[in-house]
């Protein structure tokens, strides 16, 4: 009875490294889309900040493609953040529903 009760813990405590792993890819996710979305953002600062050195009519077939390329970046970094945080959600509540369930998790995470 006592072995199977060790292989019943073992299982438990491996489920939740499962599910913790996959929730530090979540937040491995979320880092490369502020990346993402802060690079558009830069390029943009730069830009305005030497504005005044260039005619923006005279460089606007450059400036339209990078405002669409922009346009993408930010709407795909903006997409990786929330997927990320609807999936570190969901793994916290099923970390919640394995406490809950097997009273050993519950003394190694809060």
């Amino acid at each position: 009875m006592s072995g199977n009760k060790t292989e019943f813990n073992s299982i438990a405590i491996n489920e939740v490294q499962l599910v913790l792993a996959e929730k530090r890819t979540s937040l491995a996710v979320m880092r490369t889309g502020i990346a993402v979305l802060a690079l558009p953002l830069s390029v943009m600062s730069v830009l305005i900040a030497t504005s005044r050195y260039y005619d923006v009519l005279h460089v606007l077939h450059f400036l339209i493609p990078l405002g669409i390329i922009s346009f993408f970046l930010i709407v795909f970094g903006a997409y990786l953040i929330i997927r990320s945080i609807i999936k570190m959600r969901h793994h916290d509540r099923l970390i919640h529903e394995m406490k809950l369930q097997h009273s050993i998790i519950g003394k190694f995470i809060d």
